[in-house]
Order: structure tokens, then sequence, then C-alpha cells
């Protein structure tokens, strides 16, 4: 059915009778007088009730903080007459300028107020805080002749954390005891919350049923309502003063805590969870599958539309939704070879509600695919027509929180299904689909940003609470280093709505991990925050073992936050003993080249031919560069193999001398940074940036073969998967997944992300990718769409996904791959050729000693050997290798080239382009 849209209009919103005004305004501008100027920023920060920072840059040069008036202006308190036509009278206090400065329990919580001017409140100032709240507050500054020379408002979550930390112990949300729904919503600074409900079959276009909330101390509000409650769909009228608008309004919003939606989130809906119906029986029974350690994970990165949006033996009404995994198909097919081979875990992208995707299935709109097949592989068309519907094909990667709690209704298999329980329901059915075939199942999480803020139509929580959940600039701004408005998760509160969200889904969907996007934008402490509370889970009260779940992200450093800025960021090397992992740019860069943060896409890399099969571009250097970069590349790719440690002492090509990882440099930074092989993430291609296959294709020579390039994909994942920290692929990866060079294709629509478990065609060729991201490169990348021996046959494709599994069976044949700890890897794990005369370039020698304190029944020790070279090398070691012999899984896998490998005495020989693994028998 047809939805209305949500209400976002700062003139109304009608919640309470006394707050409707006669001219359809809320409220009135506030201008305590002669302070009107200055007041479009917000430059002081209230974070305490008696305590105020204020930037040295804002006051008169030459003048002493000393000798300044200093004032606190707060808008009257009591009933606002919004038929007033007079401004809003002013509350005004003297503050006093306090020469010792920031304190230092301030200072270590806002670290980068540390150097601003303190400012002091009277008790009986500081005692009004709660209400000043409520409205606008600002300070304005004074000569002693009381002439104005500086005015702002303040941002005030600092001040709101101490009045309102009791909050963090109150159940927000919906809960259902003995069948009766609570309702309880955290907005301190309201004037007033009321509940709109509409019972469930009703119109929403009509006037809702309007229910009073009670205020707490700790700044909720809540309801308690009845049976018939079940279904229903409602609505938030908080009356809240807007600071962009400096004026009250009244913002009809839906639950931050919303547990299901109605089609395009215009309303939440009241669903009891425990409700047997939503209780699929695969999800009931399937059991999660177990780590033995956190070094097992091998993990799938997968969008769930991708997965089977273009599968033909997929229903076509399940296409692209919750339930596609449910059923058997090519794709699913497709996971349980991967699973049968060593693939433990299915990480998704976003599956929470996002701001970005048309949930209703008649508004989508499609490219016209068969004009698209028409086309040359290197025309601009395609990518035009793709832009023309973007935002309402049903395809979005889903980085646009919205509301956290809540799965995305694009992905429900109905219309019907989308509104209220269903997709509930059918995302816990997705859950017990993956956990059936043996995996499991982690989510994408995004609570560094959320789609939009303020009173923006898609801004919940800053409709709700106005200033707090956002990292506000100097003057007040949001910030958006993210490329969205940035979450401050540093907050109490915000950090609980983290926290809550990871709970809700181990708890509620019985997810078995968490991936963190730009985790280094939040603190440390959040980090361990969710990890305490995914501890405290346990099976007979959660249903779950919180302590199995994984927990792992982005650790890069940027933005506002960088270098802890305000606080210790959850970033590379700032994580150990936390169990939280990090992915590992430094193994990804040197084994692709170039950088995932810019660079010429054609650099290569260890992976990709530097120095042994120069592409001939002019980007990559001489042969003396070349040479050098190599070297260091080869030290990150060893340092990566053995878990990324900082304490691991290896012989470095680069610097010519025995090195403890941390002190090897990657870009002014230690190259290792982990002190357990689990605190790293191995990986060579993600959702980000091209493709393996892409990246190859950019990277080497266009006259290598495709035989060749199936055969580097496999070494440059083998790079990654043979290595002591748990592994990711991209979906795709093993079957030369293609997004026709697109370095971005998160609103590049089906026809960029197209994947194909029939291993038919790989999606390269498709056309231009879109001009947003690439244009610059198009001249480079046309030639290469053109060409048609860059285009993988099937067979191709099938060899390059036989070469992967057999990666898989590697790992998962021996422990020797996943020694599980820093003290094991030391002691066993050695590159025998590193900085000696045997070492060749663009080649690697790993051995595993396990003679003594073994973790192998089998095996006493490993050799393997990674020759990204064209050529075959016969590599003198000095070690004696009698007794060794090809790895069973290579000697009857899938790539007859490897099986021409030999050992000797103390040597051993690897054909071109080729990875092989020998092993001793006990």
């Amino acid at each position: 059915m047809a939805q209305p849209d949500s209400d976002n209009s700062v003139e109304g919103g009608l919640a309470w009778e006394r707050y409707q005004p006669r001219d359809g305004r809320i409220g009135s501008v506030f201008h305590p007088a002669g302070v009107a100027r200055g007041l479009d920023q917000a430059q002081g920060h209230w974070l305490r009730s008696d305590l105020i920072a204020w930037p040295v840059w804002d006051l008169p040069p030459g003048e002493s903080p000393a000798n300044l008036d200093w004032r606190l202006h707060w808008s009257a308190d009591g009933h606002i007459d919004p038929t007033a036509s007079e401004p809003v009278p002013w509350q005004t206090a003297s503050a006093r300028f306090d020469p010792a400065g920031i304190p230092p329990e301030a200072a270590a919580q806002f670290p980068h107020l540390r150097t601003h001017l303190a400012l002091r409140l009277a008790p009986d100032v500081a005692a009004q805080a709660r209400e000043a709240l409520r409205c606008q507050v600002a300070v304005s500054v004074h000569m002693p002749s009381g002439r104005l020379v500086s005015a702002g408002q303040l941002q005030i979550p600092g001040v709101v954390d101490e009045l309102y930390a009791a909050a963090v112990d109150a159940e927000l949300g919906p809960a259902w005891y003995g069948g009766t729904p609570t309702l309880r919503l955290w907005a301190p600074t309201a004037r007033d919350v009321g509940l709109l409900l509409w019972p469930d079959g009703a119109d929403l276009h009509r006037e809702p049923e309007r229910h009073r909330m009670i205020a707490a101390p700790d700044g909720t509000w809540a309801i308690t309502g009845d049976s018939g409650w079940l279904g229903a769909r409602y609505r938030f009228g908080v009356v809240i003063y807007a600071p962009q608008h400096r004026r009250v309004v009244v913002n009809q919003v839906t639950d931050p805590y919303s547990i299901s939606l109605t089609v395009n989130s215009t309303h939440s809906v009241l669903v009891d969870l425990s409700d047997p119906a939503l209780a699929p029986e695969q999800w009931r029974t399937a059991p999660a599958p177990k780590l033995a350690s956190p070094v097992d994970q091998v993990i799938y990165e997968l969008h769930l539309r991708d997965f089977s949006i273009s599968d033909s033996s997929v229903p076509a009404e399940l296409r692209g939704s919750f339930l596609a995994p449910t059923v058997a198909s090519a794709g699913m097919a497709h996971l349980r070879r991967l699973a049968e081979a060593g693939l433990n875990t299915v990480q998704l992208l976003p599956l929470f509600d996002n701001a970005t995707v048309e949930e209703h299935p008649a508004q989508q709109v499609q490219p016209p695919k068969d004009r698209l097949r028409s086309l040359p592989p290197d025309s601009p068309e395609q990518q035009r027509h793709v832009r023309e519907v973007a935002g309402r094909s049903g395809f979005n990667w889903g980085y646009d929180p919205w509301h956290y709690f809540t799965p995305e209704g694009s992905y429900s298999s109905t219309l019907a299904t989308a509104e209220g329980g269903g997709r509930v329901a059918e995302c816990r059915a997705m859950v017990g689909a993956f956990h059936g075939i043996g995996l499991r199942v982690v989510l994408d999480q995004v609570f560094n940003h959320t789609a939009s803020s303020g009173q923006n139509n898609k801004s919940v929580l800053d409709r709700i609470v106005p200033g707090y959940y956002y990292r506000l600039t100097g003057t007040g701004a949001v910030e958006t280093s993210t490329c969205c408005p940035n979450v401050a998760t540093e907050h109490l509160m915000a950090q609980r709505l983290m926290v809550d969200a990871c709970v809700h889904w181990a708890r509620n969907y019985r997810v078995d991990g968490f991936r963190f996007d730009l985790m280094g934008h939040h603190s440390r402490a959040n980090l361990l925050a969710v990890r305490a509370a995914l501890d405290a889970l346990t099976p007979g009260d959660d249903g779950v073992d919180g302590r199995a779940i994984t927990m792992y992200g982005e650790g890069w450093n940027f933005g506002e936050v960088a270098d802890n800025a305000r606080f210790v960021q959850a970033t590379q090397g700032q994580l150990g003993g936390t169990g939280v992992a990090t992915f590992s740019d430094r193994l990804r860069d040197a084994v692709r080249g170039g950088s995932g943060w810019g660079g010429d896409a054609r650099g290569q890399g260890l992976g990709t031919g530097l120095l042994t099969a120069d592409n001939g571009s002019g980007v990559n250097g001489d042969e003396r560069a070349q040479g050098e970069r190599l070297a260091w590349y080869t030290d990150l790719v060893q340092l990566g193999l053995a878990g990324n440690l900082r304490g691991f002492r290896f012989g470095s090509n680069s610097r010519h001398t025995i090195l403890r990882g941390a002190d090897l440099d990657f870009n002014g930074r230690p190259a290792a940074y982990a002190e357990s092989p689990d605190e790293v993430i191995s990986y060579v291609d993600a959702h980000d940036n091209e493709t393996l296959f892409d990246a190859l294709t950019l990277k080497l020579h266009p006259a290598t073969p495709m035989a060749a390039r199936v055969r580097l994909n496999t070494v440059c994942l083998a790079l990654a998967t043979l290595g002591q920290s748990p592994v990711m692929w991209h979906a795709g990866t093993d079957m030369l997944r293609s997004k026709s060079l697109d370095r971005n294709s998160y609103d590049s629509g089906d026809w960029f992300n197209y994947l194909d478990f029939t291993m038919t065609d790989n999606g390269f060729a498709s056309g231009l990718p879109p001009e947003r991201d690439n244009a610059a490169l198009w001249h480079v990348l046309a030639p290469l769409l053109a060409d048609p021996r860059l285009k993988p046959a099937p067979a191709d494709i099938r060899a390059a996904h036989d070469q992967a599994l057999d990666l898989l069976r590697l790992r998962a044949s021996t422990r020797l791959f996943r020694l599980g700890s820093a003290d094991l890897v030391q002691a066993k794990l050695t590159f025998p050729v590193a900085n000696s005369w045997h070492q060749l370039p663009g080649v690697i020698v790993m051995a595993i000693d396990d003679r003594t304190n073994p973790v192998d029944e089998r095996w006493s020790g490993l050799l393997a050997v990674f020759n990204s070279t064209p050529w075959l090398v016969r590599q003198t070691l000095p070690l004696d290798l009698t007794g060794y012999d090809l790895h069973p899984v290579q000697a009857d896998g899938a790539d007859p080239v490897v099986r021409q490998s030999e050992v000797g005495r103390d040597w051993i020989a690897v054909p071109a382009r080729t990875v092989a693994v020998f092993v001793r028998p006990r």
C-alpha cells in the first residue's frame, strides 16, 4: 500500500495541542539583547554543569581573558507561548574565567579542548543546567565597557553526559513483558515527548492516536501499552529546540531502536521478537559453526543482493532477497563447495535499514539490460544508463545507516513481508540457511556515520537530541570526514546505541561476528564496551555464547580523530590484547602494488609483476627503483605471512639486517603492529577499490596470457590465505570476478556488480565504469576493456575457482598455517633465504619447523614457496630438505602445473607463477 512521507517540517508536525501555533510555527528565533552576532556558530563547549571551554582564537587580540566580561545566556524557563509576537526572554548569568585552565580530568576526556580557556559557573547557575539545555544556550564576551566582542552557541554533549549518565542503564526501544509493550525513548533535552500510534491495519494517512509519555530523571520518556498494540505503527512527537533553525520544533520521528519498520521506513512497527511465528525452523535448529581459534577464520565478503539477483536458479520472486539462501541454487552450491574446502564465514555487507535504497518494488527501475548487452565493451553508454536509475534500482552497498536495529526492507521477498515482522523472520531464515551449510555469519556494522543529520527527513538521532550524537567541528558544524555525518560514539549514549545494536543482532538474530566500518573513527573504549557486552551473553540466558563472537574492522587513521586527537582510537596497533582485529593494508598494498588511498592504478606489486614483468606503463620507475620497492614489498608480505607481529624477527631484504616487525617502515608508521596473529585480517581485495582480477588487468602487461593471469590470481590469494592470520576473500575473487574496472561500485547497480556462480561470465568488458569515480582513467581503461584477450573464458574461470579451492584445502589441512600465538610463530616460522644471496626477486620461501613441541600430528615441517615470476625458479636453501614432498592437496589437486615442482636435498624447483607447498611426514 502507499506510504505517506515522513513528516520532517520545521514548521509543523503535530504532537500536542498546546504546541500548535496559530501561524503554523513553533517557538521563535532567540536573540538575547545585543547578542545576535555570532550565534550562527557554536565555538563554546559546555563540558560540565559548572565548566565551559572557550577557544583562545575567539578573543580580541591583546586582551587578557581575565579582563573580559563573560556571560552565559539561555531562554526563559517555563511554558513557551508559541503565539507570542515578541522574542522569548532570556536568562543571563555571569561566568568566571579560571586561569587554572581546563582541569586534568576534563582534558583527558576532551583532549582536543585541553588548550581552551576555562569558564566557571556559580553553583546556582550550574543547578539550572537541565532546564537551560532544553533550549538555546549561548555565551557572550564583552569588554569592560560593555561592548560585545564575541558570542556563540554552546556544544552540549559533555554536560549532557554528566547530567544524564544514568541513562546508560535504561532499557531503550520497545520491550515486551507478558504480552504488553513498553516504549522508552532517550530525549533529555526535549520539552515534551508523545507517542503517535496507528493500530495494525489503520490507514497511515489518517490521524493517529496520541498518547502522552512520562519523563524520568535519566532523560528517558516511557509509555506502557497493551497487547492490542502488537503490529501497530508508531512515531514519536518530540518537542525540541533545533539549533540549525534556532527555534523550538515538533518533530515526528521514528524510533532509533525500531525493531521493524514500514516500507521505506516512514513508521516504526511494534514487533515482539519472541513471537514463534518469527522464528523459522532452520534458524532455531541449525547450530552456529564454531571456531577452534580466531585465526581459523576464512571469510567470504558478500553483498546479499549480488548473491542471487542474477542467479536464474533462484525463483524470480526470491532473487536479491533474504530468502535466496534458503533455496537450492548455483550460489548456495558454490558456497557449499567453498565451505567443504575450508571457508567458514560469510561476511555480509550492511543489512540494517539504509536510507538510500527504494524498498517498494513497484517504485524500482532497472536499466534496459538488452540494450546494455548490445553495447561495445568500452562504451560509456552502459554507465550512463545505470546512472539514470541510481537510487531507484534497488541496489546500493548499504553504507547509509538509517535504523541500526532493523533489517533492510529492500531485501524482503515481498512488499507484505517488508511491512512489520516479515522482514525479521526472513532475515533470521537467511542466517539459519548459512549456518545450515557450515558458515558463520558476520555483519558489517556502520556506526561511524549516518546518512543524514539535522532536520533532514532521513535524520533520526539529531531530531531527537539535537547537537548530541554527532561529532562537531570547532565552530559547531557536523564533521564529515567519513563522507557523511560522523557519529560521535565517544559520547555515552552514542556508544550505548553501538553496544545495544551489536547485542541485539547477536541475541535476536544469532549472528557470529561483526565487521566495523571505519573503525578508527571509534575509540578503543567503544570496542571494549562492545566486547564486554557480547562476552556477557550466554547460551542459557541469551541463546548464544557471546565469547565466540568475533570482532574486526577497518583500523584506518584519518580525519578529525586522527592520531588520537579526541580519544585513543580503535586503529592498527592500538588494539593489542582486545581480541579485535584490523584489516592489514600492508600485505594488500605489497601484493597488489600502489595503495588503496590513491596513486596510479598501474603501479605493480609483488604479485603483479613488479621488476619481474614490467607492464610498460612507465609508472613503476627504472629497474633499480623497482628492485628497491620489490625488496620492501617482499618484507611487508613476509611480515603479513607471519601475522604482522610487531615483535617478529626476520631478515629484511630492504634494510639488509635482522629487524623486528615494528622496525620496518610503512609510510611513516611501523609496518608490523599486532601482538597476536589473530589481531590482523589478511586480504588482497574487498568491496572497496578494484577487484583482484581488475587490479591484475590494470597492472599486468596487456600481452600477458590469460593462463598467466589465472595463475597470478591464485598466487595473490595464496599470499593472504597461507599466512598466520585470519583471511578474507571478496566474493567472486575465486572466479576472476570483475566490475569492469570500477574502483567504487557502491551505487553502480547490478550491471557492474554482476556475480555469476555458473562461472560463465566474470563481468569484464561491461562498458566503461561509472564516470563519477573513474573518468580520470577512462583513457587507460577503454583500451583494456576493448581487448578481447583480457576477457576470460568459462574454462579460465573454472580453473581459477578450482585452484582457489585447493588453497582453502591447504590452509584447512594443518595447524601449521594457523599456529595461533606470537610465541609459536616466532619459534617455528622463518624465511630462510631472506636477506641472503639465495633470495630471488619475486620469490618468497616460508619454512615452518614443527619437530619440537609439535602442533601437527602428521607433518614435522612445512615449506611454502611463492613464485610470482614468469619463469621456473630453482631456489637453493640453507636447509636439509630430506623427506619433503609436495603436499597431498596439490599432488592430487586441480593444478597440473604445480605437480611439476621438484625438491632436492637443499633445493626446490617451482614453475612460473606458482605456489607450491612441501611437507615432511613425521
